[in-house]
């Protein structure tokens, strides 16, 4: 009897031990370890995004940032090299509140929530907190050890993308053009700066409704204003819903990379179907928000819990 009770505890073991090797992630990761840790991340969420609106916003494109970027390893939240690139100086915002619940959660449960994790379930939050789709969140990313500002040039797709360029950078990812289509619509919440849609409002586009260029003109001048916001949803900017596709088909995309899926193009029926159905754009989204969060993560044993997001590891 005692024996083959051993001999289960050790087949249990084992087979912990075979997750812990193979590194699937898991959305019950935390249940044992530190079982207040979702609810941590979504209170810290939710007192920002009441505090700032634009937050949700700013989380969630902080994780999109960190999953194109050697995956959703926490690489951007390093102070420096990431937060140097092109696509993310002057512009990523969030990092204090990421800061301030990983301290929560250190108190609580030492070294043992990951900052890439944090960062995943924050950006769910906050969709959910601004009034979209919940879903289900894979847990068990490590923090990498490492940050590439020259990958964050060169893999996250610009404003001034065309839709092959879109669908390229998305591709590289693993994301095929309706993920590509629905990810974008995370648009329907934040702002951009005056310098990423300047050229679109004075003439360098042809597919902009007249009334709205002229509109955006009083903030964004042709010279100087460069970090002057417009919001990217002008009809419900602090809403998450399916407005950013009803926008692009009246040309009301505010940035060339918005209005690009809705342009004469292969993309046109994708952004007509979520603009009339937003039960369609809800699924679509979420099934891309799994699977950009399941790019290339350290598991098991690679990387480390860091105890400060902003730095490795002494």
């Amino acid at each position: 009897m005692a024996m083959g009770s051993a001999s289960c505890i050790s087949l249990v073991v084992l087979v912990a031990l075979a997750t812990a090797a193979t590194g699937q992630l898991s959305s019950t990761f935390y249940d044992t370890s530190c079982p207040r840790a979702l609810a941590t991340i979504k209170s810290g969420v939710a007192a920002a995004v009441s505090s700032d609106p634009r937050m949700g916003a700013s989380l969630l494109r902080l994780h999109f940032h960190d999953c194109f970027v050697q995956g959703c390893d926490a690489s951007v939240l390093l102070s420096g090299m990431e937060q140097n690139a092109g696509p993310n100086v002057g512009s990523l915002r969030g990092f204090g509140v990421i800061d301030s619940i990983k301290t929560q959660l250190e108190s609580i449960c030492k070294q043992t929530v990951s900052c890439a994790d944090i960062l995943t379930v924050a950006a769910r939050d906050s969709v959910v907190a601004l009034g979209g789709p919940p879903w289900t969140v894979p847990l068990g990313r490590r923090d990498s050890t490492t940050a590439s500002a020259a990958l964050a040039n060169s893999d996250l797709p610009g404003p001034g993308s065309s839709r092959s360029q879109l669908e390229a950078a998305f591709l590289k990812k693993n994301l095929n053009t309706v993920d590509m289509v629905a990810l974008s619509g995370a648009h329907t919440i934040g702002k951009a700066q005056c310098s990423n849609f300047r050229t679109r409002i004075y003439g360098g586009d042809t597919n902009i409704n007249t009334a709205f260029a002229t509109s955006l003109k009083a903030n964004c001048p042709q010279s100087g204003g460069n970090g002057n916001l417009a919001n990217l949803d002008t009809t419900t900017p602090n809403t998450f819903d399916n407005a950013y596709y009803t926008n692009l088909l009246s040309q009301k995309g505010l940035l060339h990379s918005d209005q690009v899926l809705f342009n004469n193009d292969t993309t046109d029926n994708t952004v007509r179907n979520f603009a009339s159905n937003a039960a369609a754009f809800s699924s679509a989204f979420t099934t891309a928000m799994i699977k950009m969060g399941n790019i290339a993560p350290l598991t098991g044993t690679q990387g480390q819990i860091r105890l400060s997001c902003s730095k490795v590891n002494s």
